[in-house]
């Protein structure tokens, strides 16, 4: 399974929550971070005390692990459009970082991975939600 993560899902494995370490584990064929989650996971590291242990390890991770990153191009930049546009037409928002990563995984055909229910909206992609 192509698995794409979003931040919080990130956030889950780095502090090692077992449920989703094994869940990356038993699914997780090819791994996927979007740059925008990469620059949502910045910005915490930049807020906090610890950036640059944050830094190292998720560099780490992406290393060890073989993520892949998903660029902002002009193919996921359209998709974002074409998301943003279903969501407005169906009178529905989500916060704009996570149109983007919806975007960012129709771009490659993955599962997004999250704990945000509000990916249940996005027509355009599969989602699993951990609890």
């Amino acid at each position: 399974m192509k698995l794409v993560l979003d931040t919080n899902v990130y956030s889950d494995y780095a502090e090692g929550l077992s449920e989703t370490v094994n869940f990356l584990a038993a699914h997780g064929e090819r791994l996927y971070l979007p740059s925008v989650v990469i620059g949502e996971l910045n910005f915490g590291f930049m807020k906090g005390s610890r950036q640059q242990f944050n830094e190292r390890k998720l560099k780490q991770f992406i290393k060890l692990l073989r993520v892949e990153i998903i660029d902002v191009g002009a193919d996921v930049a359209r998709k974002y459009a074409i998301v943003f546009l279903s969501l407005q037409k169906k009178g529905t928002q989500i916060p704009i970082n996570d149109v983007w990563i919806a975007a960012s995984c129709m771009e490659i055909g993955g599962t997004l991975l999250t704990r945000d229910r509000h990916f249940e909206v996005v027509e355009q992609i599969e989602a699993v939600i951990m609890s």
